[in-house]
């Protein structure tokens, strides 16, 4: 067994006393920019969870509003309007649908069948933050034909 020289180890202990005040600085701008980075990132998600949130609660508003068509709202040509949950100005069109030549096939079927096509477009808008936004929701109701 050998012994060990504990003098070597003295000497590399008193060779690297510390780190040099440039080192230190270094090691703090180096935590700081990255402590930067990731708070700006943590920003961002919040920014796109929040949007994310308003557009599926929008989304929804939508629906009920559309769903309202053809009960609460009759299925004629007009427009409607009106305020929802204290934030949501919406704007409801009935017109009736005009054929496209890519979609010859739906009106043709709505004739068969003996119904009436109408478009239905909400626009939706509202405040958020010192933004303003609008979504726009389409679709199809149908009618008999010999109902008006």
């Amino acid at each position: 067994m050998r012994p060990l020289k504990l003098q070597s180890f003295k000497q590399g202990r008193q060779a690297s006393r510390g780190f040099t005040l440039l080192e230190v600085m270094l090691a703090f701008v180096v935590f700081a920019l990255s402590f930067a980075t990731i708070l700006e990132i943590m920003a961002g998600s919040i920014r796109s969870v929040r949007r994310a949130s308003d557009d599926t609660e929008v989304a929804l508003f939508a629906q009920s509003i559309i769903d309202l068509v053809g009960t609460e709202i009759p299925i004629e040509e007009g427009e409607f309007s009106g305020t929802g949950m204290d934030r949501y100005e919406w704007r409801l069109g009935i017109f009736l649908y005009d054929v496209s030549d890519e979609d010859v096939s739906t009106q043709e079927l709505a004739e068969m069948s003996g119904v009436e096509l109408y478009q239905v477009n909400l626009d939706i808008d509202w405040k958020t933050g010192q933004n303003r936004r609008d979504l726009h929701f389409s679709t199809l109701r149908s009618i008999l034909a010999n109902r008006r």
